[in-house]
């Protein structure tokens, strides 16, 4: 590992480490937690180990960045929180599931993404590669953790996240749906417009820098 490397793996570690805290709060009835505004920055800093050090450091900052969401996970599932009579674990089971699946696969196709459009226009790896990886990530996260179809987990599980069964009005407004479907697409426009926001911070450390791939 290179000196140059290690601001993006503690920039990775750091948006992973506080994502996982701040998803503990949450805001707008429920639709959304303060996690969603923190979590969309490690495409950011994916994007940017890519374009100024090629795709290898980058799957480095995301080993690093799966690493501490594996431990947070793992912290969290020992965890017990008490309310409305019940015992639980501040994180589900299938919720750490689908957040390390979710993180490794978005993260290694961003990267991917990136590599084929460098030669581009300076915003369109970036720009392109996010919207798909924040894509996959909200997905695979919200199928993984919450749809009633997946039942490879058990029953035990299954019950850590029935809370997210309840049919309720889509986005408060809408026809009854699966309350993780709202979830999820709340997450989702949240994604897309910090993809946009990124554009800058990116273009700031970056410059007209082009790493080749390596």
């Amino acid at each position: 590992m290179q000196r140059t490397h290690i601001p993006g793996i503690l920039a990775m570690a750091a948006i992973v480490v506080a994502s996982n805290i701040l998803v503990q709060f949450l805001i707008l009835d429920g639709l959304l937690t303060w996690g969603a505004f923190t979590y969309p920055f490690a495409f950011l800093v994916t994007d940017v180990m890519n374009r100024l050090y090629g795709p290898a450091a980058a799957r480095r900052v995301i080993l690093a960045g799966f690493i501490a969401g594996i431990l947070c996970s793992l912290i969290g599932t020992q965890i017990m929180l008490q309310g409305d009579g019940y015992t639980y674990a501040a994180v589900a089971l299938r919720v750490a599931v689908g957040s390390a699946l979710a993180f490794l696969v978005a993260q290694l196709v961003d990267v991917a993404v990136f590599d084929r459009l460098r030669q581009g226009n300076w915003w369109r790896a970036p720009l392109v590669s996010s919207i798909i990886g924040s894509a996959l990530d909200t997905t695979i996260f919200f199928t993984v953790g919450f749809a009633q179809v997946i039942t490879i987990f058990g029953a035990n599980a299954d019950a850590e996240i029935s809370w997210a069964w309840e049919s309720v009005p889509f986005m408060t407004i809408g026809p009854a749906v699966p309350l993780w479907v709202s979830l999820a697409v709340a997450d989702w426009g949240v994604k897309l417009a910090l993809v946009l926001v990124a554009l800058l911070p990116f273009r700031a450390l970056t410059g007209k820098k082009s790493a080749s791939p390596a």
